[in-house]
């Protein structure tokens, strides 16, 4: 059975994560953004009623994801880690003379020209994962990218430039 982790954004607090365990009990982390977490038990009948928070400090909680298995996923992410030694993610915000507004992302050639990926946009207070080249830039946009140092300072520099088909 594969297990659905749902993510809830909670502004001004956090984020929450929840999941539904095979006999039906919900069960819940909130990260506090000040990095305090509690973990949160569900009424079974009643999935908005929560019948315990429990404040959790660090060393609880990494003792309780040790005792869940999270040993196993470190390796697993250490060895991803390692595969992706050199990658970088950066946000590069649009500058205001990018010949870009209103156009289509694909236009950017960005993948093709540096081998950096635009993998988000963070427009407005929200994210915009994974646009595809049809996306349309707006004023104020901030592109989330992966590359090499290499590639996103090509990639800084298109998004910049003047005569965007370089």
């Amino acid at each position: 059975m594969r297990v659905r982790v749902e993510q809830t954004s909670l502004p001004g607090i956090g984020v929450r994560h929840d999941f539904v365990t095979e006999s039906g009990q919900r069960l819940g982390v909130v990260s506090h953004r000040d990095g305090r977490r509690a973990l949160i038990v569900y009424d079974a009948d009643d999935p908005d009623a929560r019948l315990a928070a429990i404040p959790l400090r660090d060393e609880e909680a990494e003792a309780l994801a040790d005792l869940l298995g999270a040993s196993l996923m470190l390796g697993q992410l250490a060895g991803l880690r390692d595969q992706a030694a050199g990658l970088l993610t950066e946000q590069i915000a649009l500058p205001a003379s990018t010949p870009f507004v209103g156009r289509p992302l694909g236009a950017t050639r960005a993948r093709t020209r540096t081998s950096a990926s635009i993998v988000a946009i963070l427009r407005g207070g929200g994210v915009i994962p994974s646009p595809g080249p049809d996306f349309g830039f707006e004023s104020g946009d901030v592109v989330v990218a992966v590359g090499t140092r290499k590639g996103l300072d090509a990639l800084t520099r298109i998004l910049a430039d003047a005569d965007p088909d370089g």
